[in-house]
């Protein structure tokens, strides 16, 4: 089966001096992810490449670069799903930490939990080898004065990935740094399986970027996959979850799609949305 991929970068109102490094940044997470489809790597191995490399590219809110909360600190969330088995691994509020997917790669692997958070997700990345991150190592100049000068509007936020692989099967995965200025403790939808990450390999698989607090109120990526079962394409499917965000949260935001056939789809309400995908044998970057 040909295998297929799409990413996400984020959605929202992206700085337009930013743009550039943004195309660039999603263009090697792209290559990155494809190589390893392309030589029969699993859609979850893709995944967890493309998403590493979003986060260890400081022009994203994910991993390095992530935005600060409002005591000045950076707590990441993430989450991945394969759709064959449907095991997921999930962590949110965690600090000092440069790939949050990674360790929720460890919470799936490890099999007997699915979400850890705070304190206990750390102590997990301990005991599993993680390397602490220090401050200097994450934040960013660009994310230090944002939250010196309590700049509340601007810069998407969250990464995703979703693939399919030469076996047909599906994987989904996304990081955050979260929203600008969150009180400590607050998780979003990207750590939620079925808000911000959903596969499931008789349907599709999803990653959802946005109001993170409305998307898990609509459940938006599993909604989205739902409208699959139907007969929708994966374009119609996301448009009509986006529209049934907003109408029944007044939430913004937007997801990216792959059905059971490896067909891409995405939409979104934001100003903007990031994301990268094949068509025909051409990588096309949309911001």
């Amino acid at each position: 089966m040909r295998p297929a991929l799409i990413l996400h970068g984020g959605a929202g109102s992206p700085a337009a001096d930013l743009t550039a490094a943004r195309e660039q940044g999603l263009r090697r997470a792209f290559a990155a992810a494809w190589t390893i489809l392309q030589q029969n790597g699993s859609a979850l191995a893709a995944v967890i490449r493309a998403t590493v490399e979003l986060e260890n590219d400081s022009v994203f809110n994910a991993g390095v670069g992530s935005c600060l909360n409002q005591e000045g600190n950076i707590e990441v969330d993430a989450s991945l799903m394969e759709g064959s088995t449907f095991r997921a691994g999930a962590v949110g509020a965690v600090r000092n930490l440069r790939n949050p997917i990674l360790l929720a790669q460890a919470v799936l692997d490890a099999g007997r939990h699915v979400f850890l958070v705070g304190e206990g997700a750390e102590r997990f990345a301990r005991l599993q080898g993680f390397p602490s991150a220090t401050r200097p190592e994450l934040v960013t100049e660009r994310q230090l004065r944002r939250w010196q000068s309590a700049q509340t509007t601007g810069e998407p936020g969250t990464v995703g990935a979703v693939a399919m692989d030469t076996g047909g099967h599906l994987a989904a995965a996304t990081s955050t740094g979260g929203i600008f200025n969150k009180q400590p403790g607050r998780v979003g939808d990207s750590a939620v399986i079925g808000a911000g990450t959903y596969a499931d390999d008789t349907l599709g698989a999803g990653s959802a970027t946005g109001d993170g607090e409305a998307i898990i109120r609509a459940t938006l990526t599993r909604t989205a996959i739902e409208l699959l079962r139907d007969g929708k394409d994966p374009t119609q499917a996301a448009r009509i979850a986006v529209d049934f965000l907003h109408k029944r949260t007044n939430g913004e935001g937007g997801l990216i799609l792959l059905d059971a056939l490896g067909r891409v789809g995405y939409a979104y309400n934001t100003p903007a949305m990031s994301v990268a995908f094949l068509a025909g044998d051409r990588v096309v970057i949309r911001e």
